[in-house]
């Protein structure tokens, strides 16, 4: 029997757990179970150095997304702004705190675990963007004015991570945030004149934003040949990876680009490369269907929800994620140029794994409260 408005106000911690989507639930373990077996391969055939870290990750992970859930959500359109303020501080922390690593300068060491700000910060945008727009009427999006303010939130994160630099995370800061703009109902002319805009600015970004290697990569990805053994060779040992895998691949630990270390980065960045050599291009349309799956249940999750602060949370939340896996396959398909992305729930990672399972605690939370209606004076306190 469907439960009323009230009766979902009223709902207690066992009633919560309940309503929780549990198929859902499983469907995430399946594809985390996939990414341990992944991490297995990838260090031949040995749990340590990276399935054993990722398997306890995502049971911190796990339960930290249960949490999530259940936890009203009135709470989270109430503290959006504090998570996000909270966020960019890390963010900001990291140019003078920071770690280096691999070149870049994106974590903080807590001594237990490096912290990543910039994977942070997508979650507490979604909230931030998402809060800001819940009560907005069709005549506000309507009015530049009315969008200053969302503007300049969703580009400080993205200039302060495009200094680290971390250009695939700032991709996807501000494609996810383009996206909940687009689902708030901001006119098509605004982002028609966003483009126009956009395209004026290459040549400044070209010039004065883009750091060398990122040039490098971008001229490689139009001419493959031009650094074969450099900035080429990753996406240029993932075409041979992908191509020697066929139809049914070369069978599980049985990969001899990954295994001979000629496909690099193969735990992290170019894990998908390695899955598709070993379990062919059956393997991964397999790993598609079961991400598509996790879209189908996110839209469907927004559609249920009866207030605007849940659509735009779980349709962020969507966005997001689609924006990741996308551009990870394309990129080591060479259909796009090589940035920092990792395979969601696949790769090796830590802050990344932690906050997509926090971001799918927040979609499970709109479903568990879809029927709660939240008023416009609701986040200043108001029930």
């Amino acid at each position: 029997m469907a439960l009323t408005p009230q009766r979902h106000l009223d709902l207690r911690l066992g009633e919560k757990l309940w309503q929780i989507n549990w198929s859902f639930v499983l469907l995430i373990g399946v594809i985390a179970g996939i990414g341990f077996g992944m991490l297995y391969s990838a260090a031949d055939g040995k749990i340590d150095p990276w399935a054993s870290r990722q398997m306890l990750r995502f049971a911190a992970g796990f339960a930290a997304m249960i949490i999530v859930a259940v936890i009203d959500i009135r709470l989270w359109l109430r503290f959006a702004y504090v998570i996000y303020a909270a966020s960019l501080v890390l963010l900001v922390a990291v140019e003078f705190t920071g770690t280096i690593g691999m070149g870049a300068q994106r974590w903080i060491d807590l001594g237990f675990i490096n912290i990543q700000p910039s994977e942070v910060v997508k979650i507490a945008m979604i909230l931030a963007l998402a809060r800001y727009f819940y009560a907005s009427r069709i005549e506000d999006v309507e009015r530049i004015t009315h969008l200053l303010i969302p503007a300049i939130m969703l580009a400080a994160p993205v200039v302060v991570v495009l200094r680290q630099p971390d250009l695939g995370t700032a991709i996807l800061i501000l494609t996810t945030g383009i996206a909940i703009f687009f689902l708030a109902g901001v006119r098509a002319w605004i982002f028609i004149a966003g483009g126009l805009a956009a395209i004026a600015a290459i040549i400044p970004i070209w010039n004065f934003v883009l750091r060398p290697y990122q040039k490098q990569r971008l001229l490689t990805f139009i001419n493959p040949e031009l650094d074969p053994l450099g900035a080429g060779y990753h996406v240029t040992q993932s075409k041979i990876a992908l191509g020697s895998g066929g139809l049914f691949g070369k069978g599980y630990l049985a990969g001899s680009q990954s295994h001979l270390s000629f496909l690099p980065e193969k735990h992290t960045d170019f894990i998908f490369t390695m899955l598709a050599e070993e379990f062919g291009m059956v393997g991964g349309l397999i790993l598609l269907g079961l991400y598509i799956l996790i879209l189908v249940f996110g839209c469907l999750v927004a559609m249920r929800s009866r207030n605007h602060f849940g659509r735009l949370v779980a349709m962020g939340v969507v966005a997001a994620f689609f924006f990741n896996f996308f551009v990870n396959i394309a990129m080591v398909m060479g259909l796009l140029p090589v940035v920092g992305m990792p395979l969601p729930l696949i790769s090796y990672g830590g802050t990344a794994m932690l906050t997509l399972l926090f971001s799918f605690g927040l979609l499970l939370c709109v479903s568990v409260h879809r029927d709660v209606p939240i008023s416009p004076g609701t986040a200043d306190g108001d029930s």
